[in-house]
Order: structure tokens, then C-alpha cells, then sequence
């Protein structure tokens, strides 16, 4: 099972979210669901360099099933703030895939900071 956890601040704005784990919903390299969850968040993670200008912290399993990803604090106020809609985004699409996924993916929040 995938394993995604969405980091928020007490103000319920997105910090970064870590997902580890294998949905095995299929043979690897034709795993539909893992394809799905990694095409989001690798898409989403991309897509908050180019559009915010910033750099978030990443770290990866060098064999796949483990992603993190960290918004930096020190960055201007409007560029956080494209992140954490571009993060919103990513979580809504998680949910789409966990809607119909739900027995090969999770997500969770972790609150506070």
C-alpha cells in the first residue's frame, strides 16, 4: 500500500507530504495505480519549482516507494503561497486516485509547526 502523509502547519497550510510504499495493484512496470501517484507528485513537485521559483528539500528512496518533500520557510510570502496551492492541488488529485484506489493508497495529514 501507498502511504501518504500530507505535512500541514497549524494554519492548515501545506509544508510538504512524504509517501512511501507499493500500491501492487499490478506487475511492476504496469502497477497503474503506483504510475498514477507517482505522475502527481513528481508532476507537482516539478511544477512547484518552475511556477513558485523555488527549490523544496527532496529526498528519495534510490529504489522508488519513498518520496519527500519539504517547502522551505525562507522564501518570499508569494512564492510560498503558489507552493502550497500547487501542493493543494496534488492532494486533491491523491484523493481522486484514492476515491477509487482507496484498497492500494492512504493519506493522512500530520498537523502542527
Amino acid at each position: 500500500m501507498i502511504n501518504v502523509t500530507i505535512d500541514r502547519k497549524d494554519d492548515d497550510s501545506i509544508q510538504g507530504f512524504e509517501l512511501s510504499g507499493h500500491a501492487d495493484s499490478g506487475p511492476h512496470g504496469h502497477d497503474l495505480v503506483c504510475a498514477a501517484v507517482s505522475a502527481v507528485t513528481f508532476g507537482m513537485t516539478n511544477a512547484v519549482m518552475m511556477h513558485a521559483e523555488l527549490e523544496p528539500k527532496i529526498d528519495q528512496g534510490k529504489d522508488g516507494g519513498y518520496l519527500k518533500v519539504t517547502l522551505p520557510t525562507d522564501v518570499p510570502a508569494e512564492a510560498l503561497a503558489k507552493a502550497r496551492l500547487l501542493l493543494e492541488g496534488m492532494v486533491t488529485s491523491l484523493e481522486t486516485i484514492e476515491k477509487d484506489y482507496g484498497q492500494y493508497i492512504t493519506i493522512s495529514a500530520k498537523q502542527g509547526g
